[in-house]
């Protein structure tokens, strides 16, 4: 019976052992990356997506098949594609990683020292001893260290909302510029049309002797001048194209075939309290609130070295076979302050609880800048896009005019057409004029982190070309 009893000894003991090992010989699966097949997925990318379509569903944005891609879409688009969402993801899964490290408890430390007494007399000349220790963090160490890891994870957070606010950002921008790339290639092609009716003109009057060289020579350098920069606008709208397919983050030929909504940037309009929405902003926005949480996990970082001043206490049992003898005892370790007091860890984590400080401050003193200078550019560019309008209605009034005089028979179709040409170059400038104010408006939304470019218009409102 005894020796059954000392068999089901040895087996738990071995299971246990065995139970041990396992679980310290325990892999993670490696997960190798293959550039080919990487290239292959990312240039495979295509807006209808299957699995980008239910995620835009999830999100309240349905896209109908063969339908139009606005802002709001094309947005989401890009949280789902972009690499930025994908790398502000992993360090939040490393730092939400890092809190369970640091709420680890230490393990239990076993020590074996087996000795043979070669000249002992004894029927057993073996000394074989065995001690288990057991840590115990005192003072607070753990839960001042969770706390960091737990504060650095909620600036990891927010550093995915930040990253969504620059996604954002860069797809309202590279939409903008490829809309009004559309548009002046549109104008500047009307206007190449119109010079080269002028020209035609001209070149007639010029064989029957009613015109000079010197002006069919000027206008041919115009029209010349003028399909050149058709050409070189065409060039601007593969650009703007590249960007936008680089913003949401597919390969170009993604963009091929799809029909884009512009109505979130025709239809943009400021916000009227922007004094309170930059009070707001310098509390609420997500990078505050993640330097906030950097501070946070600063002054626990000053907690944790302020404890480590005291020593912890590692305590266990221990075994000693001596010779014959069975000697049983109680360990107790802990470490002597006596050549520090843990200052110099104290000390540096206080400076960078300091500098922690100072980068708040100084992250509140760039939005304010940030916002006082895109509201400054804003209210600039309505007046120059004022101004321009208020050109363009002059320059409309006189085309209608001309017309009226045209059909009434007192000018010709020189004279007509160049009105008509300086309408066309009055256009050109409204839509620069809107493209500066547009623009200007998104800095304005890029430093409140407030939505100005709200979701677009209805299809059937929105045809793409300028208000």
């Amino acid at each position: 019976m005894q020796s059954r009893t000392v068999q089901a000894r040895e087996k738990a003991r071995a299971a246990v052992l065995l139970a041990l090992l396992l679980a310290g010989c325990a892999s993670v699966p490696s997960r190798p990356i293959a550039p080919e097949a990487s290239a292959a997925a990312l240039d495979a990318r295509a807006l209808d997506d299957p699995r980008l379509r239910a995620f835009l569903a999830a999100s309240g944005e349905p896209v109908v098949p063969n339908g139009p891609w606005d802002l709001q879409r094309l947005t989401l688009a890009a949280v789902y594609f972009h690499p930025d969402i994908e790398v502000a993801d992993a360090r939040l899964a490393v730092a939400q990683a890092a809190i369970r490290t640091a709420a680890q408890r230490p393990n239990p430390v076993l020590s074996l020292t087996p000795q043979f007494n070669a000249s002992s007399a004894n029927p057993s000349s073996w000394i074989v001893g065995s001690a288990i220790s057991v840590l115990l963090e005192l003072f607070g160490k753990r839960e001042a260290r969770t706390a960091e890891a737990t504060a650095l994870a909620d600036a990891a957070r927010f550093d995915v909302d930040s990253a969504s606010w620059q996604v954002r950002g860069r797809v309202r921008t590279a939409l903008l510029v490829l809309w009004s790339a559309e548009q002046r290639i549109r104008l500047l092609a009307e206007r190449r049309d119109l010079q080269s009716d002028l020209t035609g003109f001209l070149e007639r009057r010029l064989a029957v002797g009613e015109a000079s060289s010197l002006d069919v020579g000027r206008e041919r350098a115009n029209r010349d001048a003028a399909a050149l920069a058709v050409s070189d606008a065409a060039r601007d709208v593969a650009d703007a194209r590249v960007s936008l397919a680089s913003a949401v983050g597919v390969p170009v030929h993604t963009l091929d075939g799809i029909q884009l909504d512009y109505g979130a940037i025709t239809g943009a309009t400021p916000p009227t309290d922007i004094v309170g929405l930059r009070r707001t902003s310098l509390t609420t926005r997500s990078d505050i609130r993640a330097s906030l949480a950097r501070y946070a996990a600063a002054q626990a970082a000053v907690k944790v070295q302020l404890a480590n001043r005291f020593p912890n206490l590692a305590i266990g049992p221990s075994y000693e076979y001596d010779q014959g003898d069975n000697k049983f005892g109680l360990n107790l370790q802990a470490d002597l302050p006596a050549f520090n007091s843990n200052g110099g860890p104290v000390g540096e984590a206080e400076a960078r609880r300091r500098e922690a400080a100072a980068n708040f401050i100084a992250l509140q003193t760039q939005i304010i800048s940030d916002i006082d200078r895109a509201a400054t550019a804003y209210r600039t560019a309505s007046q120059s896009l004022a101004a321009a309008e208020a050109l363009a209605a002059q320059q409309a009034d006189r085309k209608a005019r001309n017309a009226r005089i045209f059909n009434a028979g007192a000018i010709d179709h020189v004279a007509l057409l160049a009105g008509e040409i300086e309408y066309a170059a009055g256009q050109d400038a409204r839509l620069q004029a809107l493209t500066a104010q547009r623009t200007t408006l998104g800095q304005l939304e890029d430093a409140l982190h407030v939505p100005i470019f709200t979701p677009a218009l209805p299809t059937s409102a929105t045809d793409g070309t300028m208000p």
